[in-house]
């Protein structure tokens, strides 16, 4: 079971280069951890995707779908107050933005503050150094 960011979902729902390495990582473990506001990642980056005409509405909206399908058969960090008090230790010691301290903070919380060995899927490389440096084995090695 691995922990995913929602930059590491995206390119599940819609072809990117990074596809065909998270389509292996779960095809390797298909037990998937997320955070409770991924959705609103995901669908934020689809329709950015939109507005800069890399994406037309049908294909976002049947990737919205995709996700959807995808976020129902995962285990979800939803302890709203618990991630909120870790991603705000976070962005004092770490170079992050707000929604990424959340991902890692869920992370965390999933980890129950003791990351070492657990795997964690990101393509943002200042939230893999960050998730690095709390403990996690992120992949891939950004």
């Amino acid at each position: 079971m691995r922990f995913w960011d929602s930059s590491a979902l995206v390119p599940l729902v819609v072809r990117q280069a990074g596809s065909a390495d998270v389509e292996g990582w779960i095809v390797e473990d298909p037990e998937v951890v997320v955070w409770t506001l991924t959705v609103v990642e995901i669908v934020s980056a689809l329709r950015r995707l939109v507005r800069d005409a890399a994406l037309s509405e049908r294909v976002a909206t049947a990737a919205e779908s995709t996700a959807g399908a995808i976020l129902e058969r995962t285990h979800v960090v939803a302890d709203v107050d618990r991630v909120k008090a870790v991603a705000v230790r976070l962005l004092r010691v770490h170079p992050l933005r707000g929604a990424d301290a959340l991902q890692l903070g869920a992370a965390l919380v999933w980890a129950d503050g003791a990351p070492s060995g657990l795997g964690m899927h990101t393509l943002d490389r200042r939230l893999a150094l960050a998730a690095e440096r709390e403990g996690f084995r992120v992949v891939p090695d950004l």
